[in-house]
C-alpha cells in the first residue's frame, strides 16, 4: 500500500495509534505506519496522524471540562469558585500536553518510518 496520499496514510497512522494504545508509545508506532506508508516527508505526515489520534482525547475531555459542568454534573458552591477556575486550568494544560506529546511523539515515529523504508 505505497501510496502519496498523505491524508489517508495518516488516517492509518492514527487508527494504528488507537489499537495500539495499550502500549505506552502508540503514538510513536502510529506515526512509524504513516510514514513508512507515506514514504516522504515522514515528519509532516506523523505530526498529521497524532493530530488526528488526539481528536477523541480533546473531544472527550472538552465534554468533561466544559459540557458537564454547564450541565450543572460537577454543581461548585460560589465559595470555590476560583477553585473550579483553577481545576479546569489545570484540566486545560493536561489536555494541551497529552497533545503536545501526541503529535510529538508520531512525527518522530513519522521519522522513524520513512528511515526504515529508505533502508529497506
Amino acid at each position: 500500500m505505497d501510496t502519496e496520499n498523505t491524508l489517508l496514510n495518516a488516517v492509518v497512522g492514527a487508527i494504528a495509534s488507537a489499537v495500539l494504545s495499550f502500549t505506552g508509545i502508540s503514538p510513536l508506532l502510529g506515526g512509524a505506519v504513516a510514514g513508512y506508508l507515506n514514504g516522504d516527508d515522514g515528519l509532516r505526515v506523523g505530526a498529521f496522524s497524532g493530530a488526528i489520534a488526539s481528536i477523541p482525547i480533546v473531544g472527550l475531555l472538552l465534554l468533561v471540562l466544559v459540557v458537564f459542568p454547564l450541565l450543572g454534573f460537577f454543581a461548585f458552591p460560589a465559595e470555590i469558585g476560583i477553585a473550579a477556575g483553577g481545576i479546569f486550568l489545570l484540566g486545560a494544560i493536561a489536555v494541551l500536553g497529552g497533545v503536545a506529546y501526541t503529535v510529538v511523539l508520531s512525527a518522530l515515529g513519522g521519522l522513524l518510518g520513512v528511515y526504515v523504508k529508505d533502508e529497506l
